[in-house]
């Protein structure tokens, strides 16, 4: 059995402080609450245990669309992080196709791209996980496939099952080696990931690097080198950071890219 990686006991005033992106859930009547109430921002606990653990601080942001607060936030924080959730509007790059509107969240949509280019412009380290990483290259210029049971897979491969296994590894992924992703994972270029996703990136945004791929060709990690630490993976590390020392290898890796910009104020 997997040991849980150390806690580490960093003081409140040293950690450096990660500006969490919010996920937006709506409310619907029940019989617990009757009333419609209001939608609520969000942080998985999972993703926020992960940051402590790393030796972060996290804060969660409002959604707005106010630019000079997202700076102001920006500002203050010594590095970014964007989780999963809904997925992002084919809109946004040109693509007029009918799509479930369900299944969107324009007001997050919205608020990551402007969050993503404030924190590019103030070259503060940005990690990004399954959709974070897909609004990542799509606010760059890029785009995603959006069903990625139709995606054609690798010459003698059949495709992993993408979702949902969360708590489990459900594919090994490759990684580019001399990539900020492998130096991230602490050295490795083949390691386990789990997954669950139906979309992915497609058409790669201006600057941005494909670095992973799971082993049936679904890509599996973005980064964007001439940053000193922006980097996107399909995956959802929050949720096994505790049983796979590469997935704690990325945390740790992005809260100490944060802590270098902290020391440097």
């Amino acid at each position: 059995m997997a040991q849980e990686p150390e806690y580490v006991p960093a003081a409140a005033s040293e950690r450096p402080v990660i500006l969490v992106a919010p996920r937006l859930e709506d409310c619907q009547p029940c019989l617990k609450m009757p009333e419609k109430l209001a939608p609520e921002e969000t942080a998985a606990t999972v993703f926020l245990d992960a940051i402590l653990a790393a030796g972060g601080l996290p804060l969660m942001a409002p959604l707005t669309e106010d630019e000079g607060l997202i700076a102001r936030m920006v500002e203050m924080a010594d590095g970014i992080a964007l989780p999963g959730g809904q997925d992002v509007s084919p809109a946004l790059w040109g693509d007029d196709s009918p799509y479930d509107e369900a299944l969107l969240c324009p007001e997050r949509d919205a608020f990551e791209a402007r969050l993503i280019k404030a924190a590019l412009a103030a070259h503060r380290p940005i990690f990004a996980t399954c959709r974070g990483a897909q609004i990542l290259n799509v606010a760059l210029g890029g785009s995603l496939c959006m069903d990625v049971p139709s995606f054609e897979p690798v010459d003698g491969m059949a495709l992993w099952r993408h979702r949902p296994i969360l708590s489990d590894p459900a594919h090994p992924v490759e990684v580019r080696a001399g990539s900020l992703l492998e130096r991230a994972l602490g050295g490795f270029t083949q390691v386990q990931a789990n997954s669950s996703h139906h979309c992915c990136v497609d058409r790669l945004g201006e600057g941005v690097e494909l670095v992973a791929r799971a082993t049936d060709g679904v890509p599996e990690g973005i980064e964007v080198p001439s940053e000193r630490f922006c980097l996107g993976v399909q995956w959802h590390p929050e949720y096994t950071w505790r049983t796979l020392p590469t997935d704690f290898n990325l945390w740790r890796s992005f809260v100490d890219a944060a802590a270098e910009v902290r020391a440097a104020r």
